[in-house]
């Protein structure tokens, strides 16, 4: 691939640039920095040296201004048209970290929003101060949101799908967000959390999955129950779903039994409090049942 550097100054350029984006099916944005000017032309995406081939590393860590957040699957709200960015954008708005929520924002959706249920946008915003890859991720701990674009190398991938046979089921694949202010304020200093404590059955949970998968499988699931014990009030409940529907894939595939998923979930709800029992058990038997997809 081809490294090229290019400038934005506020969220009004960025928004042009992504504009510009939609229509190169063969760029896509890095969060990285070119470290050699001299080797950007037909290069890999290396932020460290290939221990095989010798290769040395073509992107640094550098901190931004700019910000791009993956929302998968999140829930809308019964009624939302996904053809609405401006309305599904206020739908999710909630599971962002409460400084994202009064300012103004770019949305882009993604390639399978509108074809799959929930919300698959991507959420662009201007921050008050450059900030790190791994502050972003401290930041959004928590939050249902996907922690790769945060990564140095990590391709984010800009342009409009292309449909073959078929016309776009949207009508725009980016909408202004309004806000009263068009930074977000970041905090002047980002701490990792400590994980909060697991209650015995969700313990008993990961426990089974660990057996049943050993590795990546048992992290997926612990980082889920993170997300709902770590939810704020008002976001327990979307939270909560959010992560029943993705646990949907580990039940499928034999990682860990639906009953201990559904125990480890609604326990880690009444970890976070401002539930109601009955409501978590709901909630996380639907999202369970349904997975991401939608499946019966």
């Amino acid at each position: 691939m081809n490294l090229h550097a290019r400038s934005v100054a506020d969220l009004a350029t960025l928004a042009d640039v992504l504009r510009d984006l939609l229509t190169q099916p063969r760029q896509c944005i890095v969060r990285g920095e070119p470290i050699d000017a001299a080797r950007t032309m037909g290069v890999r995406r290396l932020v460290h040296p290939d221990a095989e081939t010798g290769e040395a590393p073509t992107l640094g860590e550098i901190a931004r201004r700019w910000v791009a957040v993956d929302l998968d699957s999140v829930a809308l709200p019964p009624g939302t048209d996904p053809r609405d960015l401006a309305a599904c954008a206020g739908a999710v708005r909630c599971v962002l970290p409460p400084a994202f929520r009064g300012a103004a924002a770019i949305v882009t959706a993604t390639a399978s929003h509108g074809i799959k249920p929930g919300a698959r946008l991507r959420w662009w915003a201007w921050l008050s101060r450059p900030t790190t890859g791994d502050e972003l991720k401290a930041w959004f701990m928590g939050c249902p949101v996907d922690f790769s674009v945060f990564g140095a190398a990590q391709p984010i991938y800009t342009a409009a799908p292309l449909f073959l046979g078929r016309a776009d089921p949207l009508p725009a694949r980016l909408a202004l967000v309004p806000g009263d202010r068009g930074v977000v304020e970041v905090p002047g200093v980002i701490l990792h959390p400590r994980p909060a404590p697991a209650s015995p059955a969700a313990t008993q949970g990961l426990a089974f999955l660990r057996c049943a998968s050993r590795g990546a499988p048992a992290m997926r699931f612990a980082a889920l129950l993170q997300v709902v014990r770590g939810a704020a009030e008002g976001e327990r409940h979307p939270k909560l779903l959010w992560a029943a529907l993705k646990a949907h894939e580990l039940v499928q595939d034999g990682s860990i039994s639906d009953a201990s998923a559904r125990d480890a979930l609604v326990n880690a709800a009444m970890d976070a409090g401002g539930i109601d029992r009955r409501n978590a058990e709901k909630t996380a038997e639907y999202g369970l049942k349904h997975g991401p997809r939608g499946d019966a």
